[in-house]
């Protein structure tokens, strides 16, 4: 035993000292908690502590502690489902805020009730939070500058085509900083990074997306090239440093709705049901949880203590880590009180947008969840980026061609002006997070290749995913050798890259979109950790032209300062400093749109940056003609042809059926 004493309450975890470590852990009803000293992983044998108590807090001070100690928590009290106290003193329990952790584990040893885990499963690891940055800042650039490509840690270097010294890790990534760069995105989305729970899948399956949280604090180790927890976070810092060195931002997608521990008689208890699942969780009357997130339970997040821990989270993360910004999963979640109820001013939403360590994270918001609390349009909060799902199927709805949908087309690629206002401050386009494919979904490739869904893999029968896609096929279900449904499909891809990066928003890419990856029709592919859901670099080569199409499209967004104006076009105005723009038919004497029409003329003018463009769209499968504004008109691409060779045109140009051309005025 090492020496001790009762150490304080506050900081809550493990906070390393000179030559000990307190401990503290928050536990209310608990009539009794232990703390566990391990050797190592397989230790059966760890030295056992009593705990102090303070109010709610249970806490001790050991001596001659030091950095990767290893280490949980045992709590006592009374199991009763009516009260929502689901203590199970046979468990060894994570600390809620570890900053690392590790240890082979089954969820079936942690669901057992009365069943000791000692034998399997996971610990704590104390952790020394010293790093040097070498002065190394953030790129500066906002919101309404980033061009986001949303990314899987593991499976964007995985697969073996990927030529990579440390696959599927941090480091593999770094190694294709080269190809980011060519690419032209400047801020990189990472899905789930925190520790999660791998085995919360169908039998046979792994969870491969990480929407399964254990804690909020801890990396997950799976995606480090290191052994030990210590040297796996001075990776992850490299591997940030040396991002921000090379001009990226990084969003972390977080997920603060629920976790892995699901529900009550099938599913583990790692952490928080152990501890106080009560405070931890929305429970009903009867101490069953509420289910807002369609995983089982959901976090209680304006409780004061699970607020707390969320924001010192979020702080632990941008100043420990220099993470840029979060996108959060089922953020509507976090405006319910804690009996469930929708709030109007949420607690914790509004301390995310107000504190000051917080002021320059960029912060987005998936602003629905999973039982239909859809706040896209009254989200609280005056800096919060907004996924804008009505973008997305106004998008996909045009470009498949359906009528009825131009008027909502052109109103949301213009950034939806009105749709939404902010509290304090007006909502401005930057708050508007523009993509047609995220990792929820079809991917680009998919979109334009299936009328359906294809997930009999995930081991659902095909009832998991959403059914309402909004995609086309082009007259052929999935894969073809039909060059002309072929080349549809290519000419769609390109229509639909022009839709998100030359809109008024900040566009956010799909992992591997740029160059046609596909999942084979799978829209929920969360399960599926094969090569078949990894980048295949091949394709880069195979469908080159698609991905210097992409390219042609960020410089084209980057050269011209309308895009990422950050306050909305002004409508037939002159003289303007800020950006205009005029929407016709197919002429310029033609100002009035027919909502069932699939074609429309769209002109830019940003007096200020001396910038004059103009898109043509016409989705319509017949060819059209355009009747131009008045001027010299030189063609930057057209999606139905491969070369544009900066022709000229005046008065009049054919569109090709279910094609977009852009034009900028010869000077």
């Amino acid at each position: 035993m090492k020496p001790f004493s009762q150490g304080n309450a506050s900081p809550l975890g493990a906070t390393l000292y000179t030559n000990s470590v307190n401990f503290s852990l928050f536990a209310p009803f608990a009539t009794q908690v232990e703390l566990l000293l391990f050797a190592t992983e397989n230790d059966a044998n760890p030295e056992r502590y009593s705990l102090y108590k303070s109010y709610s807090y249970w806490h001790i001070c050991i001596e001659n502690c030091m950095e990767n100690q290893l280490y949980g928590f045992r709590v006592y009290g009374e199991y009763n489902e009516s009260l929502g106290h689901c203590f199970d003193s046979s468990k060894v329990l994570v600390d809620p805020y570890s900053k690392a952790i590790v240890g082979k584990k089954t969820r079936e040893s942690a669901s057992q009730f009365g069943v000791c885990n000692l034998h399997n499963c996971l610990k704590s690891v104390v952790i020394n939070t010293e790093f040097d940055w070498e002065h190394v800042q953030s790129p500066t650039f906002g919101l309404q500058e980033c061009i986001i490509y949303e990314m899987h840690p593991k499976g964007f270097t995985k697969h073996s085509t990927s030529k990579t010294n440390f696959s599927g890790t941090f480091q593999g990534i770094l190694e294709k900083i080269p190809y980011l760069k060519s690419l032209g995105i400047n801020t990189i989305e990472l899905m789930p990074i925190f520790a999660f729970d791998a085995e919360d899948a169908p039998i046979g399956k792994q969870n491969f997306w990480g929407y399964s949280p254990i804690g909020f604090f801890a990396l997950h180790s799976d995606y480090s090239n290191e052994s030990s927890p210590q040297k796996q976070i001075i990776d992850f810092k490299n591997f940030v440093k040396k991002l921000h060195q090379n001009g990226f931002k990084i969003i972390v997608d977080v997920v603060f709705n629920h976790t892995t521990e699901n529900d009550y008689e099938n599913d583990p208890t790692y952490s928080f049901r152990g501890i106080s699942n009560s405070s931890y969780y929305i429970i009903d009357e009867k101490g069953m949880y509420k289910n807002f997130t369609g995983c089982g339970n959901t976090l209680n997040a304006n409780h004061s203590v699970v607020r707390r821990m969320i924001i010192q989270s979020l702080e632990y993360w941008v100043s420990d880590m220099h993470i840029d910004g979060f996108r959060f999963d089922l953020a509507s979640v976090l405006s319910r009180d804690e009996e469930g109820n929708p709030m109007k001013n949420p607690p914790i939403l509004w301390e995310i947008d107000s504190h000051p360590l917080l002021a320059n994270a960029i912060v987005i918001a998936e602003p629905w969840d999973a039982f239909g609390l859809n706040q896209a349009r009254n989200f609280a909060g005056d800096k919060w980026g907004i996924w804008n799902g009505e973008f997305r199927d106004s998008c996909r709805r045009f470009l498949k061609g359906d009528h009825g949908v131009l008027h909502e087309f052109v109103h949301q690629f213009l950034g939806s002006e009105g749709n939404s206002e902010g509290r304090h401050f007006k909502f401005s386009p930057k708050r508007n997070i523009h993509f047609i494919t995220a990792h929820d979904g079809f991917t680009l490739h998919d979109l334009v290749s299936y009328n359906e869904k294809h997930n009999e893999e995930n081991g659902e029968n095909n009832r998991d995913g959403t059914a309402q896609n909004y995609s086309w096929n082009a007259g052929i279900e999935g894969e073809t050798n039909d060059t002309h449904i072929i080349q549809l499909r290519n000419q769609q891809m390109k229509n639909a890259m022009v839709m998100v990066l030359l809109s008024h928003g900040v566009p956010m890419l799909l992992m591997g979109d740029e160059i046609q990856r596909t999942q084979f029709g799978n829209n929920n592919a969360y399960c599926i950790d094969e090569e078949k859901n990894y980048f295949d670099w091949n394709l880069l080569q195979k469908n080159n032209e698609h991905f210097r199409f992409v390219q042609k499209l960020i410089s084209i967004r980057k050269r011209y300062r309308l895009f990422s104006a950050e306050d909305y076009f002004e409508e037939h105005a002159t003289h303007s400093q800020k950006p205009t723009v005029k929407v016709y038919r197919t002429s310029v004497n033609a100002k009035t749109l027919d909502n069932n029409d699939l074609r429309v003329m769209i002109e830019f003018q940003y007096q200020k940056e001396h910038e004059h463009l103009l898109l043509l769209f016409n989705m319509h499968w017949e060819e059209s003609e355009f009747e131009l504004p008045s001027g010299d008109w030189n063609l930057l691409f057209d999606t139905a042809r491969n070369k544009s060779n900066e022709e000229r045109f005046q008065h009049h140009y054919l569109c090709t059926g279910r094609s977009i051309a852009m034009f900028s005025i010869v000077k």
